[in-house]
């Protein structure tokens, strides 16, 4: 029996993979027709390989909330801030409006712990989705409360990485 959308999806931990895999369960959900949108926090301008990808396609937006640079954990600026916020008011709308089948908030955990947005905000918006929308959050740190909530979490475990031997982020692989 195929179920209906309405589930809420965590994807935490500190191996790689949270965001590829929400790439590749959004990607699966737009090839059968369903609407998707990822909206990334804390990334901006940077030529990431997904930006590319779904470029030609009809039902698959992703939109970023946040600057090429990296967010200052201890001290985050302003600009940071508002982008998150920003983020945030973007996936309330389109909540709101039920203007997409597939929700991402990429890297919403990661925003929470930098402190940029609160667990409490995105709590509103989880109990505010529609019930045929799936909603998918990733990035380390995943609140307590978003784990309690989801109906699917996975934790990606590093076992081993190629930036433990200095190697960088490399195109088409980590970015």
């Amino acid at each position: 029996m195929t179920g209906e959308l309405g589930m809420i999806h965590v994807y935490t931990g500190n191996g790689k993979g949270k965001t590829t895999a929400a790439l590749g369960l959004g990607l699966r959900a737009a090839g059968h027709g369903y609407r998707v949108l990822m909206i990334q926090f804390m990334k901006g301008q940077i030529d990431y390989g997904e930006l590319l990808a779904v470029k030609d396609l009809d039902n698959f937006d992703i939109v970023q909330y946040g600057r090429p640079d990296f967010v200052d954990k201890d001290d985050p600026d302003e600009i940071d801030i508002k982008l998150a916020g920003d983020g945030l008011e973007h996936a309330a709308s389109v909540i709101k409006d039920g203007g997409c089948d597939v929700l991402i908030l990429d890297e919403i955990n990661v925003a929470i712990e930098w402190k940029l947005v609160t667990v409490e905000e995105v709590l509103v918006l989880l109990t505010s989705k529609p019930g045929n929308m799936e909603i998918v959050l990733t990035g380390r740190y995943a609140p307590q409360s978003f784990i309690d909530v989801a109906d699917t979490v996975t934790e990606m475990k590093e076992i081993k990485h190629p930036y433990q031997k200095g190697v960088l982020a490399r195109k088409g692989i980590e970015h």
